[in-house]
C-alpha cells in the first residue's frame, strides 16, 4: 500500500497485501458530530456535515453512506496485526520467487509503452514499479475483499485512529463524486487501500493518474492507471531519475562496524576506499550518500542503499520489506541473486524479546518489547557491541545474548 497514512499502520503481510503508509493530515472535526464511536448514525451525519462543507454534493453524500455498515473483520484484523518476524534471506526468498521474477519480466514487456511513459514523465524505471506491483499484490491478483467504503467506516469511527481515517473516508466519498469508487462494490485491503498498488483514497486523487484515457482513475482494473498513478507518488517521495537504489557488495573482515546502518555520513566513495566492493563493479556512483546495510550481520549479504532507498522507507516501515523490494526492484532490472553468505544465527522471539529487555534495562530506548529487530533494536546493540568490544554491526546472536 502506499499513501498518506502508510508508515503509522506497520505493514503486516508476509505475502500480497500489505498494509501502512506516510501519516495523514488530520481534518478538522465538526463540533456537531462526535470524531469517533457512539451512534455510527450521529457519526455518518458527522461526516455528511463535514464532506457537504467541502463542497461535495449532499446526493452523492447518501449515495457513498447509505447501507455503510461496522465491519466487525475489520477491527479484528486490526487489533490483531503481525509483524515481521522473518529474517531477511526467509522472507525474500519467499516474496522474491522465481515465478514473481518472470511474471514481472512479462508485465514490463507487455506494458513497455506505459513504463517509457512513467519513466519520461515521473523518472521513475519499469523495475521499482513492478517490484512493489508484484509485492503488493501479484500483480493485481490478490487486491483483497473488504468493502473499501465500509472499511474506512469502521476505523473512522473506531476511536482508536480516527484522525488517520476519517480524511480516508471523506476522500473516498469524493472518489464517488468522480465516479471512481463504488461504495457497494468496490472491495480491497482491510485498512481501505484500493487498487493494483494498494493506494489509500486520498492518495488516488493526490496522484492519481488516467493511464488508459477512460476519463477515471481505476486502479483496480487499469494497470495503465496503477502503473502511473505509482510513478508518480514515487517521484513525490523524492526519487531522482538515473540513480541506484540499492547495490549488492562484499565487505572485508575489518571496517568500522559501528558506522553501518541507516545512518548518514558517509559516501559510497567512502565505503569503497575501505574495501566494500560492489557484486557489480560499478563504482560510478561514489560521490552519493549511502548507508551499508547489513541484515543478518557482517557475515551475511550486504547491501549499500543510496538516496533513492528513502522512497521505500516512506513505502513501508518495515526494514525487512523494504529491503526486499528494493532488492526485487535490482533482480528485475538484471542483477544476480544476492549471495547470503554464513551469517550467524540470529534469535527466536522469546530470546528477542529477552534481549530487547535487557537494553531496555540498560538504558536504551528500543520502543516496544516485540521480538523484532528493528531500528532502535539494531541501534542499541551496536552501541552494547562497542562496550564489549564486538565487530558493532548490530546483529542479534545468542552468544550476544549470552554476553549481555
Amino acid at each position: 500500500m502506499i499513501g498518506k497514512a502508510r508508515n503509522a499502520l506497520l505493514t503486516i503481510g508476509l505475502l500480497a497485501l500489505s498494509t501502512t503508509s506516510v501519516l495523514a493530515q488530520t481534518q478538522p472535526q465538526p463540533q456537531s458530530s462526535p470524531a469517533c464511536g457512539g451512534d455510527l448514525a450521529a457519526f455518518l451525519d458527522g461526516v455528511k456535515s463535514e464532506a457537504v462543507g467541502k463542497g461535495i454534493p449532499a446526493d452523492v453524500v447518501d449515495r457513498a453512506l447509505t447501507g455503510a455498515a461496522i465491519d466487525q473483520k475489520v477491527l479484528s484484523r486490526d487489533r490483531a496485526q503481525g509483524v515481521f518476524k522473518q529474517t531477511f534471506t526467509e522472507f525474500s526468498k519467499r516474496t522474491v520467487s522465481k515465478a514473481r521474477l518472470d511474471i514481472g519480466a512479462q508485465k514490463m514487456k507487455e506494458y513497455a509503452d506505459v513504463f517509457a511513459r512513467a519513466e519520461s514523465e515521473f523518472g521513475v524505471p519499469a523495475p521499482v514499479i513492478t517490484a512493489f506491483w508484484a509485492m503488493e499484490t501479484d500483480f493485481g491478483a490478490v487486491q483483497g475483499d473488504f468493502n473499501t467504503r465500509n472499511a474506512l467506516v469502521t476505523l473512522a469511527h473506531d476511536c482508536r485512529r480516527p484522525e488517520m481515517f476519517r480524511p480516508q473516508l471523506l476522500a473516498a466519498i469524493e472518489m464517488v463524486q468522480h465516479g471512481d469508487l463504488d461504495p457497494a462494490m468496490t472491495a480491497g485491503a482491510w485498512a481501505g487501500e484500493i487498487g493494483q498498488v494498494q493506494m489509500l483514497p486520498e492518495d488516488i486523487i493526490a496522484y492519481g493518474v488516467d493511464g488508459d484515457g477512460d476519463g477515471h482513475v481505476n486502479l483496480k482494473k487499469s494497470s495503465a492507471d496503477a502503473i502511473l498513478t505509482a510513478a508518480k507518488f514515487i517521484k513525490s517521495l523524492g526519487f531522482t531519475a538515473g540513480q541506484l537504489w540499492i547495490q549488492e557488495v562484499s565487505v572485508p573482515d575489518q571496517l568500522p562496524w559501528e558506522k553501518t546502518g541507516l545512518q548518514p555520513g558517509m559516501t559510497a566513495s567512502d565505503w569503497f576506499a575501505l574495501g566494500v566492493a560492489p557484486r557489480d563493479g560499478n563504482t560510478s556512483h561514489g560521490a552519493l550518500e549511502a548507508a551499508l546495510v547489513l541484515p543478518q550481520g557482517r557475515k551475511g549479504v550486504a547491501f549499500l542503499t543510496y538516496p533513492n532507498f528513502k522512497i521505500y522507507l516512506e513505502w513501508n516501515q518495515s526494514f525487512i520489506y523494504t529491503t526486499s523490494a528494493a532488492y526485487f526492484a535490482t533482480r528485475l532490472a538484471g542483477a544476480p541473486p544476492y549471495q547470503a553468505g554464513n551469517p550467524e544465527p540470529g534469535l527466536g522471539d522469546t530470546e528477542m524479546k529477552a534481549l530487547q529487555a535487557k537494553l531496555q534495562a540498560l538504558g536504551h530506548d528500543v520502543g516496544k518489547i516485540d521480538g523484532i529487530l528493528g531500528s532502535g533494536t539494531r541501534t542499541a546493540l551496536q552501541k552494547e557491541q562497542l562496550k564489549l568490544g564486538l565487530p558493532a554491526d548490530g546483529w542479534a546472536t545468542p552468544d550476544l545474548l549470552q554476553a549481555l
